[in-house]
């Protein structure tokens, strides 16, 4: 396998940008003219002496904004751990270099433009949760690692990644159309890894969680919801718990995403906006797209659909059940278990009844194992494809339960637990479990969602406790600004990081020039003043208490009204992406 270089010098003159590769033994620098564009190899001997000269991590890519085009690097890293002797690290701080050496060159207008997009690349930059190794493969599962061909074994990583979680695939499509290029070229995914050495009996082992978030369909929580037209769910993530000992390992693999056709939920200003499925189009057609990936790329699959089964949420489920039973596939196996009902009062044992209501399928799913010898032992022959709306709280709670009871078996397949011990009566390690999986859980809700996730203090102590609820009201509250008031720019800064919106060369305008509606501004503020001078008015009493009721009823009745019309309007009041067309959304 062609490997990525590790190390790296960037120096910077007025006309190229060198990349000079720094491991022992290297001698290739990526050469980037900061005119033309144009990439190439070249020798140390090239770099001129006055060029300044500072040490980077790896290259994100490039992209192209107003003011031209733009090196993204990487320049802080922190370790993670070791994969199979294979360092993986966590991508911490980046730079977006601009190919120009001055913007002079924008009108002003232009310049504002070009602010607000490079503030996008930094928002997607600065949400937490981008990795990468040099010299493995992240993208792909330990069973598919080990199922493939000599000649994929020969492939670079760019070439051989699963394109689904190589979250910087659009920036490094210039360095991908060239592959004497590809061992500058550093796949990058998005998502949550753990590695922590653990020990029960006095057998140390290695327990790793992986989240690879997929980019294809990515977004925030409300303007990406269901399938695009090629099968792609929102929200879609794909976990695998492994675990290293003494030479052998195993590995458990587990799916969420979006329910699989076409429906929406934008913000509104309301609480939790109602679902609305679409009636307009051939929903089978995409739904049949996805499962056709999914059971490639998995096998059988049981879906997990653990959305309410009363209110706004039961179309859904009702509709889920009608395609997967008119699919009539033999290798979809669909269970709908209402959670909040299941769980109400803190009644969270009652989990266990789904957790059983599986038992039989995960057995015959399995899991996929190796003994120190490199001998496959067992392969996974299906996936638990969990969902809830968001594919977040609910969701992780059941991964997490599911991914335990495998673990108990591999860890005594392994020889690490003694017959009749329970992973339950490891304190130590169970500690560390829960932590890690609760840790999942906020960093796929703060990508997704913009917060950390609900129901963590199930997840971290196997019970709800009271402060867990107060917590997840203060959670529910920041959702709420967020999705109404921040996530179209969020939106936006997700599509233009991923190619799904691009600069056009020729300098014409971008969509952020469009202009809010009058209303967007006057609406609210005479609904302040109106409501400012109700209370003002009861404070200060008029001479008789019917001038003061009248003063009160009127300036109460201007702030009501008011309120009621932003609220039927809801849609223009809320943060909406502007760099993608709506019908692109749904």
């Amino acid at each position: 396998m062609a490997t990525v270089y590790q190390r790296y010098n960037l120096h910077t003159t007025p006309e190229k940008f060198f990349i000079e590769a720094c491991d022992d033994g290297a001698e290739a620098v990526l050469a980037i003219d900061r005119v033309s564009n144009e990439m190439t190899l070249t020798a140390k001997a090239d770099v001129p002496p006055s060029a300044v000269t500072r040490p980077i991590c790896g290259i994100m890519g490039t992209i192209r904004l107003v003011a031209g085009m733009y090196l993204i690097v990487i320049t802080r890293k922190k370790t993670v751990g070791n994969l199979l002797g294979h360092a993986v690290w966590k991508a911490m701080d980046f730079d977006i270099i601009c190919y120009k050496k001055t913007v002079l060159h924008l009108s002003e207008i232009q310049s504002q433009e070009n602010k607000a997009l490079l503030s996008m690349i930094n928002n997607v930059l600065n949400t937490d949760g981008f990795y990468f190794c040099t010299d493995f493969d992240l993208t792909h599962t330990l069973q598919r690692l080990a199922n493939t061909s000599p000649d994929f074994q020969e492939m670079s990583l760019l070439e051989r990644a699963d394109q689904r979680f190589v979250w910087n695939g659009n920036l490094l499509r210039e360095l991908a159309a060239q592959p004497e290029l590809h061992r500058f070229a550093l796949p990058v995914v998005h998502g949550f890894i753990i590695m922590k050495p653990c020990r029960i009996n006095g057998k140390i082992f290695e327990w790793i969680l992986i989240s690879r978030r997929s980019c294809f369909r990515a977004g925030v929580r409300y303007y990406v919801r269901g399938i695009d037209s090629e099968g792609h769910a929102a929200n879609f993530v794909e976990t695998e718990q492994i675990v290293l000992y003494d030479g052998a390992m195993a590995s458990f693999v587990q799916t969420r995403g979006s329910i699989p056709f076409y429906w929406s939920q934008r913000p509104n200003l309301m609480y939790k906006p109602k679902p609305i499925i679409s009636k307009t189009t051939n929903h089978m057609d995409g739904f049949q797209r996805h499962f056709d990936s999914q059971l490639l790329a998995y096998g059988k699959q049981s879906i997990l659909n653990l959305v309410n089964q009363k209110g706004s949420e039961k179309p859904l489920e009702q509709a889920f059940g009608k395609m997967v039973s008119d699919m009539n596939n033999g290798f979809l196996n669909y269970v709908a278990f209402d959670f909040h009902k299941e769980c109400s009062h803190m009644r969270w044992e009652r989990l266990q009844i789904l957790v059983d209501a599986v038992t039989e399928t995960q057995d015959e799913y399995g899991y996929f194992m190796v003994n120190s010898d490199g001998l496959p032992l067992a392969q996974q022959r299906g996936v638990f494809r969990s969902n809830c709306m968001d594919c977040l709280d609910r969701t992780n709670v059941i991964q997490s339960l599911l991914a335990r009871r495998s673990l108990q078996s591999q860890l005594q397949r392994m020889g690490i637990l003694n017959v009749g011990q329970r992973i339950e009566e490891q304190a130590e390690f169970e500690k560390i479990y829960k932590n890690a999986w609760a840790d999942n859980a906020n960093a796929c809700a703060v990508q997704y969602a913009g917060t950390g996730a609900l129901k963590t203090d199930f997840t971290r102590t196997g019970k709800r406790t009271r402060w867990g609820l107060l917590m997840d009201g203060w959670n529910s509250l920041i959702r709420y600004y967020k999705n109404n008031f921040s996530d179209g720019f969020r939106q936006d800064s997700i599509d233009l990081f991923l190619g799904n919106f691009a600069v056009d060369e020729t300098d014409g305008p971008t969509p952020l020039r469009v202009q809010k509606d009058w209303k967007f501004l006057t609406l609210p503020i005479i609904m302040l003043v109106a409501f400012s001078m109700c209370i003002v008015c009861l404070l200060m009493a008029g001479d008789t208490w019917t001038e003061t009721l009248a003063y009160v009823m009127f300036w109460g009745a201007a702030s009501t009204i008011t309120a009621t019309i932003i609220l039927f309007n809801g849609q223009d009041f809320v943060d909406s992406p502007k760099l993608v067309h709506k019908e692109k959304m749904d």
